[in-house]
């Protein structure tokens, strides 16, 4: 077994030097949705709509965004939204008119803005079901969001840069040791929940929602933050892939 291969999660984590396509479908899809008619001249071939990922290349939020648009195939221009330098410049007048929480990822598809990485990515699978992120069965696809609701409600929020920011400066706090036991905390639960439903992946031998939201979070972890990843098989499990 190994790290799953690297030129896969560089492609995905990695912001694309130009707008990126891997699927011609695209615009049959569109058609069959009947997004934005606008875009559709008369006996002509529809051009797929302006696509554009406003995203910060270390958030987890946006990295589960980008596996997601790169897994559908679907050509985006990055717009990148630095966390850190100018004070931030997602807390600028510019950007809040984007998103008014200056958070990112902000995704403008179709027309309209969205924001929330889990909003976004349950957006793209309704709208774009090929390639899909989401088992069939109800109860499967409720353990599947359940997987992604650990890490998005339980551990992100309480490691993210902007309370990392607030332990160190207000609290005086040591950052580092804060999100390593947050983390922890998290992953212990979790480690015992995919025991149940993990094969290959987080839910049996098929790429879900569920490892969009664990591979950022997982990876960030191990390499950031110093959590000891032999301590977490089943979630370190997820993380490999077997190799002919």
């Amino acid at each position: 077994k190994m790290w799953i291969n690297e030129f896969f999660f560089l492609m995905i984590r990695r912001p694309p030097r130009s707008t990126q396509s891997r699927s011609s479908a695209a615009s049959d899809v569109y058609k069959r949705q009947g997004i934005n008619a606008e875009y559709m001249g008369n006996n002509k071939k529809m051009e797929q709509p302006q696509i554009k990922l406003y995203s910060y290349f270390r958030s987890s939020c946006s990295w589960r965004v980008r596996i997601a648009l790169n897994l559908k195939g679907i050509k985006y221009e990055y717009l990148p939204i630095h966390l850190v330098k100018e004070g931030g410049q997602q807390n600028s007048e510019e950007y809040k008119k984007i998103n008014p929480r200056g958070h990112v990822p902000a995704l403008f598809i179709d027309g309209q803005t969205l924001i929330e990485s889990l909003p976004i990515i349950e957006y793209l699978e309704e709208t774009r079901p090929e390639i899909p992120l989401l088992p069939k069965n109800p109860r499967d696809r409720a353990v599947v969001r359940a997987i992604c609701e650990i890490i998005n409600a339980g551990i992100q929020p309480l490691q993210n840069l902007s309370v990392l920011q607030k332990v160190e400066n207000e609290l005086n706090g040591d950052k580092m040791k804060w999100a390593k036991d947050v983390i922890e905390k998290g992953f212990d639960g979790l480690e015992q929940f995919i025991a149940n439903t993990k094969g290959k992946y987080c839910f049996g031998d098929t790429i879900t929602m569920a490892d969009l939201v664990l591979v950022p979070q997982a990876i960030g972890s191990f390499t950031r933050f110093g959590v000891d990843k032999t301590k977490y098989p089943n979630i370190s499990a997820c993380l490999l892939y077997t190799s002919d």
